[in-house]
């Protein structure tokens, strides 16, 4: 018996109207970027794995995706030999990758983006906007709303350090979501805080640390952040400062006072005070319907990030971060072009399509592509029914005829399966009195009209 076919986990296959509901989010990001300015951009699904290495920190290195060269690595590379040389397994393992691996999947686009922007360097105008959505690859444990493949959709300005770009950002982030009707909750700090916060405690050096730890209290709690940070070697009067400084309910005025009293002798955490006050300035005197929240836990993980820090949330879902990102200073410099900064963020169109699935919020014309569907009589009324539906897509509506003259009933429940509003039947009775039945599947209404008012009848239906 042949083995059953499946998906690896964290995987999954998009039927057509998954197709048509996805493709729905990705026209309003597409849309929403284009109206800022962001031009388009794609990258290979596959890097240099010296590219991606080193740029996400301990834990995002560990869920890189590696590639198998191909070829006999095992006969040609003198696997025996360092089998015989070398007895730790670790060490082997170590010795071994760099021999059967030198590529990888993408884990991000921001990488591959800085990745880009050095190689053409030469060929471009600073600042450049990009957006780009494609899917990359984490080797992580599946779970809900969790998954190994998925997209991305990546707006990114580069050559510019004015926060007038997060301000942008944060105004693209709220159209993006009031277009799609999701209520969110856009979360902002700033690295420098950050950093302001461990240099208070003596932490300098242990900035990655701190970061890492923190950004993982929404998922795991007080308790579980407070137990990381003293197993990476915080002492516990380091966390019984910081933890009511992360967790304060303070208004964004008494944050801010509270953070000048304690950053009176730290210059990075003041630095990044004033860049958070500039921001929420700007912010104020803009008009943006999501909530704006100032939140001193919130940390994003990565290595990279160097100033402003972004991350949205559904106000009525719970499903984690569905929008995140933040300014970055140096992420060119990795590749050989220092002193470049960057900001972008980037939008989880899986979590996003998970958040509307759960609030039924996908509009009704997302439900099928076909709005209008002639049935198919046999050969002779195909011949009249051909130049019709050719009408009807020239005047903008989505067409096809049933392929078989195979019995109406069964024709009629290809159009109520595939969710099609119009069916339209011109068989010979309707062609010898030159008119048309079109009926709308919605209501069951049933109408014979004359054949100049098909188009005037569907678009009254459609609409």
């Amino acid at each position: 018996m042949a083995q059953k076919p499946s998906i690896p986990k964290g995987t999954r296959d998009f039927g057509p109207s998954v197709m048509i509901r996805r493709n729905y989010i990705f026209r309003i990001i597409r849309e929403v970027f284009e109206s800022f300015g962001y031009q388009p951009l794609e990258t290979p699904a596959m890097e240099s794995l010296d590219t991606l290495l080193g740029k996400y920190g301990e834990e995002g290195d560990r869920l890189i995706f590696k590639i198998l060269n191909s070829g006999d690595f095992a006969g040609k590379s003198g696997w025996t030999e360092l089998g015989n040389e070398i007895t730790d397994t670790m060490q082997l393992s170590k010795k071994l990758s760099g021999r059967i691996t030198g590529k990888a999947l993408r884990y991000d686009l921001t990488v591959p983006f800085a990745r880009y922007v050095v190689q053409n360097r030469n060929n471009l105008t600073l600042p450049f906007k990009r957006y780009q959505i494609q899917p990359v690859w984490r080797a992580d444990r599946p779970q809900r709303g969790r998954y190994r493949e998925f997209y991305q959709c990546d707006v990114d300005v580069i050559g510019s350090n004015s926060l007038l770009n997060e301000t942008e950002l944060v105004q693209l982030i709220n159209q993006v979501f009031k277009q799609l009707n999701i209520r969110v909750i856009i979360k902002l700090n700033n690295r420098k805080i950050l950093a302001g916060l461990a240099g208070m405690i003596g932490r300098q050096e242990q900035l990655t640390e701190l970061t890492v730890a923190i950004d993982k209290l929404d998922k795991i709690g007080m308790d579980e952040v407070t137990k990381e940070l003293i197993d990476r070697g915080f002492s516990n009067s380091d966390v019984a400062q910081l933890m009511p400084v992360i967790t304060s309910r303070e208004s964004f005025q008494g944050k801010i006072k509270l953070l000048k009293e304690l950053f009176h002798n730290t210059p990075v955490g003041q630095e990044g005070i004033q860049e958070m006050e500039t921001l929420m300035k700007l912010l104020d005197s803009m008009e943006i319907s999501s909530s704006l929240e100032f939140d001193l836990s919130l940390a994003r993980g990565l290595n990279y990030y160097t100033g402003a820090i972004i991350e949205v949330q559904s106000r009525d879902i719970e499903i984690g971060s569905i929008c995140g990102g933040g300014r970055y200073d140096n992420l060119t410099g990795i590749f050989g072009l220092p002193g470049v900064s960057g900001v972008g963020v980037s939008f989880g169109a899986d979590r996003i399509y998970d958040v509307l699935n759960q609030l039924h919020a996908f509009p009704e014309d997302t439900q099928s592509l076909t709005q209008v569907l002639f049935l198919n009589f046999g050969e002779d009324e195909v011949i009249y029914s051909l130049p019709l539906a050719e009408q009807m897509r020239r005047a903008g509506f989505k067409t096809e005829i049933y392929p078989d003259p195979v019995k109406i009933k069964k024709q009629m429940q290809y159009a109520h399966h595939n969710q099609i509003p119009v069916v339209v039947m011109y068989g010979e009775e309707e062609r010898l009195q030159k008119q048309i039945t079109i009926k709308q599947m919605s209501s069951g209404e049933q109408a014979t009209i004359v054949l100049h008012n098909l188009k005037d009848q569907i678009t009254q239906w459609i609409e």
